[in-house]
């Protein structure tokens, strides 16, 4: 059984802790797959796969020490925040469910309030009340107002006081998502904002997007960043081609982009039928697909 992780840091700057933060994971029964800051954002996310049991403590471990050296009240970056260790979710993967996800969601959270005490909100599949399903809901007011919120929104886990350093964290289950970066050749932030509200599909956009403005300082210029909750309905082409239609009213062009992390396999096959026009394009046709997936041509 196999359950994907992607533990999202609110550290994007300082490399030597997220190498720290990423060693802390590297137990047995546990893949570090890879670890990616970006100073904008100052922020990271590490993505680690493993049995249940082990990924649990591998995220703990690694929680231990962004909680050591993360503190928000010295925190500044662009992406929303309320905790040291953000957000952690739980994907599953082979011969894994929602329910195992979701257990192993629970299991963290009581480790984080009791072994450290951070207070933990579950969200999406995890969540205990509806209002917690979106993640974003669940972190509006940030670190700075979460002493206000819980007063009225005491957490599932954990005292109803924040971390005094290190907020508190949204640990959660979910299906697999497309995290994507989109750069546009301007400063101006309201046209960001305008293009992302276009592509949202909260604000009448496109199915299963959520899409944040970012100004991205250190490119000299501003990001649209994706979510793609949903990629079977909205493949990744559509919401790219959407973004530049939007920029192009402005007289702006996408610069480049960004995958965070990690994506589906289907999504690579979405992106490559959507503009080779090869609706039948299969992945067995790229060879070193073809050459791993034919167990006759291991080596005895």
């Amino acid at each position: 059984m196999l359950i994907e992780s992607v533990p999202n840091f609110s550290e994007g700057r300082r490399s030597e802790v997220m190498a720290a933060i990423a060693d802390a994971a590297r137990i047995d029964g546990v893949k570090v797959l890879g670890m990616e800051g970006d100073p904008d954002h100052n922020r990271s996310v590490l993505t680690v796969v493993g049995e249940p049991q082990a990924l649990v403590e591998a995220i703990f471990r690694a929680a231990q020490v962004a909680v050591t050296h993360i503190n928000l009240h010295n925190h500044h970056g662009t992406h929303p925040r309320m905790g040291a260790i953000d957000v952690v979710p739980f994907i599953p993967l082979q011969d894994a469910t929602m329910e195992d996800a979701v257990d192993a969601a629970r299991k963290l959270g009581r480790r984080f309030a009791q072994d450290l005490n951070i207070p933990v909100y579950l969200y999406e599949q995890a969540a205990t009340k509806p209002e917690r399903k979106n993640l974003a809901d669940v972190r509006r007011g940030q670190f700075e107002g979460l002493s206000h919120r819980m007063v009225s929104d005491p957490p599932d886990f954990g005292p109803a006081h924040p971390h005094p350093t290190a907020g508190a964290s949204a640990i959660g289950a979910r299906l697999p998502l497309i995290a994507f970066n989109v750069f546009l050749n301007t400063t101006d932030m309201t046209l960001a904002k305008n293009v992302a509200r276009a592509v949202r599909g909260s604000s009448g956009g496109l199915v299963g997007i959520k899409a944040l403005a970012m100004n991205t300082v250190s490119h000299g210029q501003v990001q649209v960043s994706l979510n793609l909750v949903d990629y079977p309905k909205t493949p990744l082409p559509r919401a790219l081609e959407m973004i530049r239609q939007e920029a192009m009213r402005y007289g702006v062009t996408v610069s480049h982009t960004e995958l965070v992390g990690f994506m589906p396999a289907q999504a690579i096959l979405d992106t490559v039928r959507y503009y080779l026009q090869q609706p039948e394009f299969r992945l067995d046709q790229i060879l070193e697909w073809a050459i791993m997936a034919d167990s006759s041509l291991e080596q005895p």
